[in-house]
């Protein structure tokens, strides 16, 4: 018995040492567990304006100088085949904040006008009412009737002004006493949102540039359509950028009659006609994007030196993708890849791994995305899908099989198109023109420049795209 007593006693503390040590880290436990349901992540949604899936040195564009935006693909998530669903500005906006389709929302440019029921009905308006300090500044590109002031607890809507036609466009707003480039007002603007949040705030953050759209009034007055900032001045210079590629006569008069004396020719004109024209308007147009870049860096180095690094996700995406004189063309608009992929990077600090993708994605995801991200569980309902699942495994269960692209605006200069596209094959077709159909094998024609669709060989194959497009019509118009 004595001995019982006297081994039982000896195991008594180190028993008393593994309770409290399991005490302890149950403690520890609980209060990481407080510690993420408190402080849910920071968001920073960057949208910027025309910049093209390539227009970034990780896509592999050796000429552009973008070392921000590579870091941050490097460090995140970078979707190699991110699209728009609809190739224009305000369209592909409303789309962003919604999460909706062109079809459903609405909202195509020209005279229409964002119904008011989306005023409540976005990702904002979600995240503000669950305690979310909410911000944007800049360009909004959505007619919605003052509805701002419901979803972002601090806004600024502002855009190049056309009143002027010369590089006051971009040069009239100022800090303090000085007159800034845009995008240094914008980046600014971000800075200060930050920095005077609390710590303990949880932010979400919209900033959308107007950079690197071009200046399109100035081609009245002095014609020149890009102005950047001194920083960037330097860049590019005694270098000269390679030709577009598929330019020839052959692949402009492809295109439809009214393509051709539409919109993207003209800005052509303004940009690309000549060789001395085409490396001016693309040193200008990878001049503002570097601007950018550089704004990018000073939001990063904010986060760090006011400790939140690690708790803010970075999304940058651009709101269309662009023509830099392929078919002899300029700005959107139309279905190719050229006017639709855009540039994709998710940074999200807390996963810390990267992951490239290349399964197709979507600016209707992005509302989605950030609802997730932020925990809140929402009653919005969207046509897109979390893209966070890539982000912490670079896989889904939600992959995109097929995407609905279109472009509803009923506009002369540049006629109204639909389609859709699988990992293999795009179809497309113009809705209010004589025009013959496309269809384009994406696998051994990656440039869209072999139109399939009048072979006998693909008829089928075209009629269960035409089937596939009106099954997404009907889905998307509800």
């Amino acid at each position: 018995i004595s001995k019982t007593i006297k081994s039982e006693q000896s195991v008594l503390p180190l028993m008393n040492k593994t309770i409290k040590l399991i005490l302890l880290m149950l403690i520890f436990w609980s209060c990481d567990q407080k510690s993420d349901i408190q402080n849910p992540p920071n968001i920073i949604l960057i949208v910027t304006d025309d910049q093209r899936w390539d227009a970034i040195g990780y896509a592999g564009n050796e000429m552009i100088i973008t070392p921000e935006q590579d870091q941050l693909a490097k460090e995140g998530t970078y979707f190699n085949k991110a699209f728009v669903t609809t190739p224009i500005c305000g369209a592909s906006r409303a789309t962003i904040i919604t999460g909706l389709y062109e079809r459903k929302h609405k909202f195509t440019l020209g005279g229409t006008t964002l119904d008011s029921i989306y005023n409540q009905q976005n990702y904002a308006y979600e995240l503000r009412k669950k305690g979310y300090k909410t911000g944007f500044f800049g360009k909004l590109g959505i007619k919605n009737n003052g509805g701002l002031t419901e979803s972002f607890s601090e806004h600024e809507v502002y855009d190049r002004n056309n009143h002027f036609k010369d590089q006051r466009g971009y040069y009239y707003k100022t800090i303090g006493k000085d007159t800034v480039h845009l995008t240094r007002y914008t980046g600014q603007k971000a800075l200060s949102f930050i920095e005077n949040t609390e710590k303990d705030q949880p932010f979400c953050l919209s900033i959308s540039f107007s950079a690197p759209h071009a200046h399109d009034g100035a081609w009245e007055g002095i014609q020149k359509q890009y102005f950047w900032q001194e920083e960037v001045d330097n860049y590019y210079r005694g270098i000269e950028i390679p030709a577009p590629k598929n330019a020839s006569d052959e692949q402009f008069n492809a295109l439809p009659k009214e393509v051709r004396e539409g919109f993207n020719r003209t800005r052509w004109y303004w940009r690309y006609d000549t060789p001395e024209r085409y490396q001016e308007s693309l040193k200008g147009y990878y001049r503002m994007i570097g601007g950018v870049d550089n704004e990018l860096g000073k939001i990063r180095n904010l986060l760090k030196a006011k400790g939140i690094e690690d708790n803010t996700i970075i999304i940058w995406m651009g709101d269309n993708g662009y023509f830099l004189g392929e078919r002899q063309m300029a700005g959107k608009w139309l279905m190719y890849d050229n006017s639709i992929r855009v540039p994709l990077i998710i940074f999200d600090p807390r996963v810390n791994q990267h992951h490239d993708v290349d399964d197709m994605v979507a600016n209707v995801d992005l509302a989605s995305t950030i609802l997730d991200f932020s925990g809140i569980d929402a009653k919005l309902k969207t046509h897109g899908n979390s893209l966070v699942p890539y982000v912490k495994t670079g896989q889904s269960p939600y992959k995109r099989e097929e995407l609905l692209i279109e472009h509803l605006w009923e506009f002369d200069p540049i006629p109204s198109s639909e389609g859709i596209r699988t990992e293999r094959w795009k179809f497309m077709r113009y809705r209010n023109i004589e025009a013959k159909e496309e269809l384009y094998d994406l696998k051994s024609d990656p440039e869209e420049l072999k139109n399939l669709a009048s072979n006998p060989d693909y008829s089928n194959l075209v009629i269960g795209m035409r089937e596939k497009l009106e099954r997404k019509i009907s889905k998307y118009a509800q």
